[in-house]
């Protein structure tokens, strides 16, 4: 061995380095180690010495793939092992202790381009095939610079898809199963043939809908736009769909082959799943400004052209000229699933909206300005969103402005109702109540019509959820109801119509009686009291039912119960009878 000379550490030291900052160390919370200073950072004794700052704040991961220089030096300073006199450094698999256990732990706390210096014991210092080189009592040194790393994922957790990450991708990403993703990629098999390739402008696919092998959608669900990976891809997840695949010149590989694939993800366009149902879908072309969408009671301006899924043309608003559509969203003054689509969109943003026949124009024929749209048509939009203006919340509002805009929601709700539109209505109340919430305070004159307002939605609340069958939600609304005005008979009423649906017998019988003591001749409620009644008695009568059954079941197994048991007792006699005969 030669004597190692503190000039061979100057390969890892910048000129600038008194200038840098480390940007932290991220172990254990401890503060960030400047140039020259060491520190402990494991308890096993493993020390780290700053020798020069790194670049970023990302570190390597055990399982990555590491390349870097490194010089061994014995406590007496000789110098044991060196990848800078072989000219070229060494890349490993960290974990793997190719080098050393200890040095692996050192290593996960460097950033690119870091010099170090490591202090470990020798039962950690050595891999396995150096270790009886050095004496027993020493303490053993690496010099390390991370010169990069590759970042090694395993795709689907059990060693299927070993996916490297050759350049990292943006902050954009990933994309999801119903998102439509362009890739470019080149297939070899490990001798290094090529058996598939896109062309240079790549090709463009749904997620969902694979394609080339089912490895290729699992790896790029976990890539972002711009990142190029490498794919070790076994046999179980290479094998080639060509009902999906739109190259036919790809030849047949063997079923027992492993694949490397060279991936690029191009961009993809989001794609969202705007119903919760897959009724309506957003394709973003283009994103938007800012992060504010129109909302649901947006004044909103668009353009756009609506097709059949053929092609054929049946809209065409905002063109050449012609005046772009302006309309209330939330107010069924478009498709539904266009006005829901919309209320998704940010100031410029392109997108096609796809939209199925239950959130369109249903199963019947229409005519549109172009062309008749046939019964049960999927139509396709491709809308932009020239502007929008947002509906004040109560917040921008004074408490006047507030009063009205409730009172406005409020009539609203109750023509809808009127034409049986309850779902909308109830929204319409919702919002009517928010604009005067009880937690603001109101004067003593508009105290009353405050209160007045907030009942009457409630109480209409209640009945478009009765409507629809929403009983729990029904009995809550007249629950506000009689907090505030306890002897209110119609949300007696309606409260009572909602236990009935409920199986709460007993507590609508409770409201009403209370109902019927503050109005006795009030018809609706003694028309539901005589309902009332004929439900009792038919659940009495399923009850008595019940428990004649069970009690019939019981009696059964008691009376099994004794004949077992005077069998029992007969037998034993007979047995006892036998042996006194048998003495005889």
């Amino acid at each position: 061995m030669v004597e190692f000379s503190r000039a061979n550490a100057q390969a890892f030291i910048d000129e600038d380095d008194e200038l840098d900052e480390e940007p932290g160390e991220e172990i254990d919370s401890a503060p960030p180690l400047n140039v020259g200073e060491e520190r402990e950072i494991n308890s096993n004794g493993l020390k780290k010495k700053l020798l020069k700052h790194g670049h970023g704040w990302e570190t390597p991961e055990f399982g990555d793939e590491v390349t870097v220089h490194y010089v061994g030096i014995l406590r007496d300073g000789t110098k044991s092992v060196s990848t800078r006199d072989k000219g070229e450094p060494f890349t490993f698999k960290l974990g793997q202790e190719k080098v050393s256990a200890g040095l692996d732990r050192g290593i996960v706390t460097m950033r690119k381009g870091e010099g170090a210096l490591f202090t470990l014991p020798l039962e950690t210092a050595f891999g396995s095939s150096d270790s009886d080189a050095v004496s027993s009592n020493s303490v053993f040194q690496f010099e390390v610079e991370l010169v990069s790393w590759i970042t090694v994922v395993d795709v689907c957790k059990d060693g299927g898809i070993i996916k490297k990450i050759l350049e990292k991708g943006e902050m954009i990403g990933p994309p999801g199963d119903l998102d439509e993703v362009l890739v470019r990629y080149v297939v070899r098999l490990l001798d290094g043939i090529t058996v598939a390739k896109t062309p240079e402008h790549g090709v463009e696919f749904y997620v969902k809908d694979g394609h080339f092998c089912q490895a290729l959608p699992k790896a790029i669900k976990t890539m972002r736009k711009g990142e190029k990976v490498n794919l070790l891809i076994q046999p179980r997840y290479a094998s080639v769909d060509r009902d999906k695949d739109s190259e036919s010149s790809v030849p047949s590989i063997p079923p027992s082959s492993i694949l490397s694939i060279d991936l690029e993800l191009v961009s993809f366009k989001p794609v969202i799943n705007v119903t919760g149902d897959l009724g309506v879908l957003k394709k973003i072309l283009k994103e938007g400004e800012g992060t504010l969408t129109a909302d649901e009671g947006a004044a909103v301006t668009i353009r756009y052209t609506a097709k059949l899924v053929d092609g054929t043309l049946l809209e065409r608003r905002g063109f050449d000229g012609e005046n772009a559509l302006k309309f209330i969203t939330d107010e069924e003054q478009v498709v539904a699933g266009l006005d829901q689509a919309v209320t998704t969109m940010k100031k410029g943003e392109h997108a096609i909206v796809t939209v199925k026949p239950d959130y369109g124009l249903g199963n019947t024929e229409v005519k549109r300005d172009l062309a008749m749209v046939p019964p049960c048509s999927t139509i396709i939009f491709e809308v932009e969103m020239l502007e929008f203006t947002k509906e004040k919340v109560p917040r921008e509002m004074n408490k006047h402005e507030r009063i009205q805009m409730a009172q406005r929601k409020k009539e609203e709700g109750n023509l809808l109702f009127k034409n049986g539109k309850y779902q909308r209505a109830m929204k319409k109340y919702e919002k009517a109540t928010d604009c005067i919430n009880e937690d603001e305070h109101f004067e003593d004159d508009d105290q009353k019509i405050v209160k007045s307002l907030r009942v009457s939605c409630w109480l209409n609340g209640a009945a478009a959820c009765l409507k629809q069958n929403y009983f729990h939600e029904a009995i809550k609304q007249c629950c506000k109801v009689l907090e505030v005005e306890s002897c209110n008979v119609k949300a007696l009423y309606r409260r009572a119509q909602a236990f009935m649906e409920t199986a709460d017998l007993h507590l609508a019988e409770l409201d009403i009686k209370k109902a019927l003591a503050i109005e006795p001749q009030n018809r609706e409620v003694k028309l539901i009291q005589k309902t009332l009644k004929q439900l009792q008695s038919e659940s009495n009568k399923r009850d008595a039912k019940l428990y004649t059954t069970m009690f019939a079941r019981l009696s059964n197994e008691n009376s099994s119960a004794a004949k077992k048991l005077k069998v029992e007792e007969t037998e034993s006699k007979n047995e006892e009878n036998v042996g006194e005969i048998n003495m005889h």
